[in-house]
């Protein structure tokens, strides 16, 4: 059989309406998960895998048609977040209009919260849910004997008239037995990322799962156990990917720093092997420390994109954040000597949170002064304690999440934490907060020392220029 994955278009991508500076500087990034799922079943089946990457490649509909016929696949998995669903669902609307005979199956975060809901979609006839290489290439062995398929781990499908779900899949302890990602099936040279030292760019995960319980964690479908790759594993990638002409790594961990001992293993392997990389990372202020920031330094760590989330303890505590304004403001400094530069987040309108309190947030975030400053509006995602939380006291009024994944549509807003700030002022704030910070002359006499070319110049002028819109 031929299998054709899909990565979404991402023109009917669900958000607040609210733009963001750092999004200009992020470029084009592979679909990590949909690639690993790729690669194993590379691995594991003797079905032709191939992938088709709509984001990068900047494909519409009519063109994703066209595709679909030249490659004339069996099956086709589609990738979906809850935020892509609109595109997602219209990504099969397409495949079953070239041919209705095409067996869609589709994978991803939204699948595992909403299994009931997707299934039932128009055009979908398999779910995979959890982490998902073992189930879709458990999917391709058994396919089309659905006495088999029953016994496959992972996935939801009809019947007749019964919707069976074969139940979670268990997590996958030893990551290092995963093949990496098949970035040869995608133009692995068109990603990039503005912010980072080199083109192309690659992402890279070498842990899975968050022990932390912060309130507003989106990521259940990874389970909250810790599990890391060893760090020869992870610099083997990093070695392939340089053969590929690849040199720029984003990690997108939820924590990459949670064991300070592999993080110095992973640094000594890329020294020992004279991998001349860049690369960056998210940690928490409570994980590193100035010897660890200069061991990522000397093996390539050019950024570190920390959570502050807010300048206020009461609202770090009410976030279940377990970090202290303290250890921010020690880890930004020693960030900063170690000469990494540093990407923060901050959120406004937090349960609970005033106005002074998310003033004290945009006086904290001038007052660290990071390279990169990306402010949001806590929003309520779903299969979160924060969207839980919002029907206890009352903030939220209906399972509109629940009502989106039955009915999906372009151009939902969902609801934000309108407690003592309406959506509009919380917008306003929002505006002012990225004005007065990326306005400063200082801050933009800083980033003017620090362009490399004419091209650069033109890419954080037209970031620069989006600060006035806002």
């Amino acid at each position: 059989m031929r299998v054709l994955l899909v990565n979404p278009p991402q023109g009917n991508m669900v958000t607040n309406n609210i733009p963001s500076v750092v999004d200009e500087e992020r470029g084009h990034n592979p679909p990590l998960g949909l690639l690993y799922v790729a690669a194993y079943a590379r691995e594991h089946t003797s079905h032709d895998i191939r992938v088709l990457d709509a984001v990068v490649e900047e494909l519409d509909y009519p063109e994703i048609k066209e595709r679909i016929r030249a490659e004339r696949p069996d099956i086709v998995g589609v990738t979906a977040t809850t935020f892509t669903l609109p595109d997602a669902v219209e990504t099969v609307g397409a495949v079953k209009s070239v041919s209705p005979d095409i067996t869609v199956v589709m994978g991803g975060p939204h699948p595992y919260i909403y299994p009931d809901e997707t299934i039932n979609l128009p055009g979908i006839d398999f779910l995979v849910i959890g982490e998902g290489e073992a189930p879709f290439a458990g999917l391709l062995n058994a396919y089309p004997d659905k006495d088999a398929l029953r016994r496959v781990p992972g996935l939801v499908f009809r019947d007749g008239d019964d919707i069976i779900n074969t139940g979670l899949p268990p997590l996958v302890e030893d990551l290092d037995s995963l093949p990496f990602p098949a970035r040869d099936l995608t133009p692995y040279m068109k990603y990039n990322s503005l912010i980072a030292r080199s083109q192309p760019v690659t992402t890279m995960i070498t842990s899975r799962g968050c022990p932390y319980k912060c309130l507003f964690c989106d990521r259940p479908h990874l389970g909250k156990k810790f599990r890391a790759r060893s760090a020869r594993n992870v610099v083997d990638e990093m070695e392939q990917c340089v053969g590929l002409g690849i040199k720029e790594f984003l990690i997108y961990d939820d924590t990459f720093t949670i064991s300070k001992k592999r993080v110095f293993e992973v640094c000594s392997e890329i020294k020992s092997r004279g991998l001349d990389i860049g690369w960056d990372v998210r940690a928490r202020v409570d994980t590193v420390n100035a010897e660890m920031l200069r061991a990522m330094k000397d093996a390539g760590c050019d950024r570190i994109h920390y959570g502050v989330e807010s300048g206020s303890p009461e609202v770090i505590e009410t976030l279940r954040k377990g970090i202290t304004l303290d250890q921010v403001k020690r880890v930004f400094r020693e960030t900063k000597d170690a000469g990494i530069a540093i990407l923060a987040y901050f959120m406004i309108g937090s349960p609970g949170e005033t106005r002074q309190q998310m003033e004290e947030s945009l006086r904290l975030a001038k007052e660290l002064d990071p390279d990169y400053l990306h402010l949001s509006i806590t929003t309520p995602f779903p299969e979160t304690d924060l969207y839980r939380l919002g029907f206890e006291r009352g903030v939220l009024k209906e399972d509109y999440w629940r009502d989106f994944a039955r009915a999906p549509r372009k151009g939902f807003i969902p609801s934000v934490w309108e407690e003592h700030l309406t959506r509009d002022d919380l917008i306003e704030m929002l505006h002012k907060g990225y004005k007065d910070f990326y306005l400063r002359p200082g801050y933009v006499w800083k980033r003017f020392r620090k362009l490399r070319s004419f091209s650069d110049f033109r890419t954080k002028a037209k970031a620069g220029l989006k600060v006035f819109k806002i």
